[in-house]
């Protein structure tokens, strides 16, 4: 008889070459099989603009995916490599394979991206521990000196949080451009005010030597790309999170990243599983999350909510909440590229494909449910304005309490977290410590503050107005 981990080889191999392929697209293996992934998907079925069938199929096989318990046929587990962003190999494998620390600490990204809905967000039971830059330390303590703890976001129209980040980077960049240009015509220093879709980002002064000044500018990189995700912003696409979460979580790792190209090996993670992720199966799961309904606003049936609702809407604009969560931020184009035109090193990039893929998000029936300006613009109603701020003092330093800075991003500086879909995933706080959203706010300070205390004059009917509003701001199931 056998053994084991002859068993094993034998059905993998069976699975991967032997097994006959699927009818359809689906990448699930036949039932009997100990593994998630039947075959990988092929990129180029999916290239140029998509219809709207060839999108079903691609984010069905990526709901898949992103549903998918791996296991260590698949590819689970990275025993002589770290959760580092950039490849970097262990010096020993560890002890344990899974490990809530340093990780891998899931078998599927539903194990935590699950509340209320698959795409959600998780309870405190799912935080995760980033250690700085999500470097190659290995650590074994709850400690915040080894590791800043976090709550698990929900990815609910993520897909239009980049366009919008897409977008802004390319008019700061734009602006950037033109002053130097102005410098260099008039031959003296230019002053450029860095502004898009009403949110300032500072300023720069451009020489005409060429030489640019960056010390005022504020809430974004120097390089002027905002980074929609993580909660300090420094992910700049949904691609480049993909490729991060399945190294650091499952060690799941993307052949666009530690593939021959860039570290010179087909294993690196020395797993005995080559092409774990493919370039098509990283795509499948970002078309899968770019086309997640975004949150909405619900209109309750119950009369006093209703009404109660509506005071606190007014109040959210009179106490100055909605200068940094803005209702609403204008997008120009629903046309997701993946991959996209900010995506770097590491990650597949446009230039290494012979044609991108294009997602049509107008597609989507959600898409009709999006209000519009006077100039056609998608108003995405994601309360936020990608940008970071500083979210504590002295006084009030709750939110500013990670010890470690990630990707030179201080410690008490993140990004505005989006309100839409509040109401439907607690707890609150980057760590995941507050349980109502009366204490998330109470402990807002640095660039909040004068909001916070605003909230604080209130009476108490109207603290609980404002909470009622709030709670309209939901996922829908």
């Amino acid at each position: 008889m056998p053994t084991s981990k002859a068993l094993l080889t034998g059905l993998f191999m069976f699975a991967t070459l032997g097994a006959p392929a699927a009818a359809d697209d689906s990448t699930v293996p036949d039932p009997w099989l100990e593994q998630t992934i039947g075959h990988h998907v092929d990129p180029e079925k999916y290239s140029g603009t998509l219809s709207k069938d060839q999108l079903q199929s691609l984010t069905t096989i990526g709901e898949s995916l992103f549903k998918a318990r791996f296991t260590s046929i698949d590819g689970v587990g990275r025993p002589m490599a770290t959760q580092a962003i950039i490849p970097t190999k262990r010096k020993r494998p560890p002890q344990q394979s899974f490990q809530r620390l340093a990780g891998t600490d899931s078998n599927a990204c539903s194990s935590c991206h699950n509340d209320p809905i698959i795409g959600g967000a998780g309870d405190f039971v799912t935080n995760v521990f980033v250690s700085e830059g999500f470097t190659n330390a290995d650590f074994d303590s709850t400690d915040p000196q080894f590791s800043n703890e976090r709550n698990t976001n929900h990815l609910m129209g993520a897909g239009l949080i980049e366009l919008l980040a897409r977008e802004m980077s390319a008019d700061l960049q734009d602006q950037r451009r033109a002053a130097l240009k102005a410098a260099r015509a008039s031959g003296k220093p230019q002053v450029a005010q860095l502004n898009s879709k009403g949110v300032d980002f500072g300023k720069i002064i451009a020489g005409p030597d060429g030489i640019v000044d960056l010390s005022a500018i504020d809430g974004v990189d120097t390089d002027l790309v905002i980074r929609p995700f993580s909660q300090k912003g420094v992910i700049g696409s949904l691609r480049q999170f993909t490729v991060n979460a399945l190294n650091h979580h499952h060690g799941m790792q993307a052949e666009e990243r530690f593939g021959a190209r860039w570290t010179g090996e087909n294993d690196f993670d020395a797993d005995g599983i080559e092409g774990e992720m493919t370039r098509g199966d990283i795509s499948a799961l970002v078309a899968w999350q770019a086309t997640l309904k975004p949150p909405i606003e619900l209109v309750p049936e119950n009369a006093q909510w209703r009404q109660m609702a509506a005071e606190g809407s007014e109040l959210l604009d009179e106490t100055g909440c909605t200068q940094c969560h803005r209702r609403h931020l204008p997008l120009n184009s629903l046309s997701f590229a993946d991959p996209g035109p900010l995506d770097s090193a590491g990650t597949l990039r446009q230039g290494d494909v012979s044609q991108t893929a294009t997602y049509d998000l107008a597609l989507m029936a959600w898409s009709a449910t999006l209000p519009r300006d006077d100039n056609g613009a998608v108003l995405v109603p994601l309360f936020g304005d990608l940008k970071r701020h500083t979210i504590a003092d002295q006084q009030i330093a709750h939110l500013g309490n990670e010890l470690l800075g990630q990707r030179f991003v201080d410690r008490d500086v993140f990004m505005t977290g989006e309100l839409w879909g509040i109401a439907s995933t607690a707890p609150f706080g980057h760590r995941g410590d507050l349980s109502t959203l009366d204490e998330v706010i109470r402990v807002h300070g640095g660039d909040a503050r004068q909001s916070r205390d605003r909230y604080m004059e209130l009476d108490d009917a109207q603290r609980v107005a404002l909470i009622a509003y709030l709670k309209t701001l939901v996922i829908e199931p």
